[in-house]
């Protein structure tokens, strides 16, 4: 397995071990020890799957209670996956980073709590499964606009398919800074 720190060092790209051979593949999305090993180490409490069709943009999202980290994959299709540090007082804030996650790849991304997620869907449609640190708490999120210019994400979809939620979010800058995680050393 290959890990391999982005211009954002706390997020991470996972390469796992993919063993293949005529009958197929076989990997292992998460091992405990193996992980921690390489510097995740997270006790998960709630796993996800989500399918979305070609152009759809899901993000970007955070909670300010029961904030979670998320280890991100892909297990059909492709997607342009991005997180962003909306940690207040970071020397990072504000900054991106997007990464390809494919069925094809493998690749994993290891979102740490603090940073916002989003995708959008590059293939006719792609299956999402990401693993939770946190519950989820609707009450609690945090929709940044996925297309706040100050980001200046490339995301690669011209007209993206939205969610109301998504479509009327407002841009970072709009949020105070007791609204938004806060940046620990």
């Amino acid at each position: 397995m290959k890990v391999t720190p982005t211009d954002l060092p706390e997020i991470l790209i996972v390469e796992p071990d993919v063993h293949r051979d005529d009958r197929g593949f076989f990997f292992e999305t998460w091992h405990a020890e193996k992980y921690a090993e390489l510097g995740l180490d997270a006790s998960f409490v709630q796993d996800n799957h989500s399918r979305s069709s070609r152009d759809t943009l899901r993000g970007l999202h955070a909670q300010r209670v029961h904030p979670q980290g998320k280890l991100v994959r892909v297990s059909e299709g492709e997607i342009y996956d991005v997180a962003v540090d909306i940690r207040a007082g970071s020397p990072t804030f504000g900054q991106h980073v997007g990464v390809v996650l494919s069925a094809d790849n493998f690749r994993q991304l290891w979102i740490p709590v603090g940073f916002a997620h989003g995708f959008c869907v590059m293939s006719d449609h792609a299956d999402l499964q990401y693993r939770c640190t946190d519950v989820y708490d609707a009450s609690a999120e945090i929709t940044i606009a996925w297309d706040d210019p100050a980001l200046a994400i490339q995301w690669p979809v011209e007209k993206p398919l939205l969610s109301a939620k998504d479509a009327t979010a407002e841009i970072l800058a709009h949020f105070a800074p007791a609204q938004l995680p806060t940046y620990e050393m």
